[in-house]
């Protein structure tokens, strides 16, 4: 396999998996985990490579790539730090390294032996390959396997076999790897000690990569199976991908062009992406999804946690939210913490963390992880000085800060609710005229909302904090928003929204996006600047959270319901978390609409029992009504944290 085609093939999985190592990054990139000649070279000198075939329970053998210190001796004994994948432990071959051991060019100082594993059915391993494979809460005997038990199973045969290990295993790993990361913890083995699932996860229905609120995520899942989905019938070596073909760097247009679902099976996936078949026999939230839930199951964990995660990841920021949370309650008493900093997918490490996309966070946000990471492994692996770690590590976008805070969500958060006024407006006062009071808008299946401006058949990494104006100019979109604040306004934790709308056909999605909208100009700028001759952002609408619902979904995700066409109907829904400050002069401005392409598949508007069958004739313009009157107020409610001087920091 040539250079350039391993290369290809780790930018591949960095832009697919989103993993934390930057696998060969060619970039001279000041992130922490960027690659150098000389880090590299390092590697080389200082590690030795073995490759295992380790046995599992019922036989099956997991592959497995070991670099050992070369200074590792009796008197010189080194903890294990392993990272188990789906996307390859290559490069393959004792005499072929690796350019990144650890997540940062620190670990590779401070001396670990680093362990690469092949999950079960993957590459180089044997066994069958199943998607998050449901954890199995009841194992009666050997043939009884899952994540927990192969990576139990691995830790035991590490540590008796592995000269000059000193007993103890660490486990880390971003987005799929952050899967088995959180499964390796579930019942885990003595010797592991400490946990980092980063960007982990959690639950592929309702919040991660796959859908959102029950939502089909197209530009990502058609992407992602098109290449990872392939079959895999015996143990490769093979270190080449397959690229997918989209025939135009246009990938609004390549989806929109698709047209209904089942034409991505006919004239695209021709029956090759097993995992594609079970998305489109399974569109509710039924026992098959259900089982893929691992988060009632984090249980009987001993080992340190420390959850990583990024306020902008499109792919997996439901996941790290939710592990963290569910691991502090059902295990009282053990370490557990959580850092969210303004990244995206895994860029705490592929990073600097200063920017993204149209919003800018004043410093290399990055360095803060990559410091704390290090020092958790060191003191729970090695002895190491107890990290300066809080309970929660969570950055204050809009302030641009971090916070330390006992608890997240921060008990000092008060529920306020912010509703939609007639002619736009938004306010923490109830609607009190009354006459009935809506917005009413169009929704086109066959011209979408676009989810970004961004011009990409993949999905965009940037779009979660990205200008709004490109939508809120559509007829399409509605928008409610505040007079400019007097003060300083700062929301924390989960945002909830409750819409009260109609809409003249029988199915409809619902996007609910919160856009912190900057001030025509700012205090003592210069002509055509902002401050500190950074580009003037008068009027721009920043992006801070956004999330779609699936409105046949709005009395259970199991059992789907159409719309009475015409009928008020309450529609309720979670919206992930924010940590953000709207500053004085700023506006809070509510975006609502009901499409986000290709982001989100385009809902017929006609209710089909499954969109994946829909037809081209099911797809209808619909008129939909968002209502803002005393009968039927629709708000979003936050958490808002009261000022800094009233509640003691």
């Amino acid at each position: 396999m040539s250079s350039v085609s391993r290369l290809l093939a780790a930018l591949l999985m960095l832009s697919l998996a989103g993993t934390a190592r930057a696998q060969a990054n060619p970039s001279p990139s000041k992130a922490p985990g960027a690659s150098s000649p000389e880090r590299t070279e390092r590697i080389r000198s200082r590690y030795a490579k073995y490759e295992f075939r380790i046995p599992m329970r019922d036989g099956v053998k997991l592959f497995t790539s070991v670099y050992v210190p070369v200074d590792a001796s009796p008197t010189r004994r080194y903890p294990i730090l392993m990272e188990r994948t789906p996307y390859s432990v290559a490069p393959y071959g004792p005499d072929r390294y690796k350019t990144l051991l650890g997540q940062t060019e620190g670990f590779e100082k401070e001396g670990f032996i680093f362990v690469f594993q092949d999950v079960r059915g993957a590459h180089m391993s044997e066994g069958e390959f199943v998607n998050v494979r449901p954890h199995n809460p009841k194992k009666r005997g050997p043939k009884d396997t899952d994540e927990s038990t192969d990576t139990y199973d691995t830790i035991d045969w590490l540590v008796k076999r592995v000269p000059y290990n000193n007993g103890r295993v660490g486990q880390m790993g971003g987005s799929y790897p952050g899967f088995y990361t959180s499964a390796g913890a579930i019942d885990s083995h003595p010797a592991l000690k400490a946990v980092s699932p980063q960007a982990p996860i959690a639950d592929w229905f309702i919040g991660d990569d796959m859908h959102r609120n029950g939502a089909f995520n197209l530009n990502m899942a058609f992407n992602f199976f098109s290449t990872f989905g392939q079959p895999r019938p015996k143990p490769t070596d093979s270190e080449e991908w397959a690229f997918f073909e989209h025939g135009t760097p246009d990938g609004y247009q390549f989806f929109l062009d698709l047209g209904p679902l089942p034409n991505a099976e006919s004239k695209h996936l021709e029956g090759k992406v097993a995992f594609w078949k079970d998305i489109v026999a399974h569109p509710n939230y039924d026992a098959f999804w259900q089982a893929r839930n691992l988060l009632p199951h984090l249980k009987n964990i001993k080992a340190a946690v420390l959850v990583v995660g990024g306020w902008f990841d499109t792919e997996d920021l439901y996941g790290p939210l939710r592990t963290y949370a569910a691991i502090e309650k059902q295990n009282p008493g053990i370490s557990n913490s959580i850092i969210m900093g303004p990244w995206s997918h895994g860029g705490w490490i592929r990073t600097e963390g200063s920017s993204l996309g149209d919003a800018e966070f004043g410093f290399r946000t990055s360095d803060t992880y990559a410091d704390l990471a290090l020092a958790f492994f060191k003191h729970h692996l090695k002895d190491g000085d107890k990290p300066a770690l809080p309970e929660a590590l969570v950055f204050e976008t809009g302030a641009n800060r971090w916070r330390q805070l006992d608890a997240w969500p921060p008990k000092a958060a008060r529920p306020t609710k912010l509703y939609f006024q007639p002619k736009g407006g938004l306010s923490t006062q109830a609607p009190t005229g009354s006459a009935e009071s809506f917005a009413e808008y169009v929704s086109d299946p066959a011209k979408p909302v676009p989810y970004t401006k961004e011009i990409s058949t993949h999905w965009s990494s940037s779009y979660m904090a990205e200008d709004q104006r490109f939508a809120s100019s559509r007829p399409d979109v509605v928008v409610f928003q505040t007079e400019p604040l007097e003060e300083d306004l700062t929301v924390a934790g989960p945002l909830e929204a409750e819409l009260w709308v109609s809409t003249t056909g029988s199915d409809a999605d619902w996007v609910v996006k919160l856009v912190d909208v900057n001030p025509g100009t700012l205090p003592g700028a210069k002509k055509g600047f902002g401050d500190k001759g950074k580009p003037n952002r008068g009027h721009q609408q920043t992006l801070v959270r956004g999330e779609p619902f699936r409105g046949r979904f709005r009395d259970s995700f199991s059992e789907p319901k159409p719309f009475k066409p015409g009928e008020a109907t309450k529609v309720r829904f979670t919206i992930n978390d924010v940590f953000h400050t709207f500053l004085r002069g700023h506006r809070v401005m509510i975006q609502v609409q009901s499409s986000w392409f290709p982001f989100i598949d385009r809902n017929p508007q006609t209710f089909v029992p499954n969109i994946f069958e829909a037809k081209e004739t099911d797809f209808t313009r619909a008129f939909h009504r968002v209502y803002h009157s005393s009968a039927h107020p629709s708000f979003i409610q936050v958490g808002v944290l009261p000022p800094l001087d009233t509640q003691g920091g």
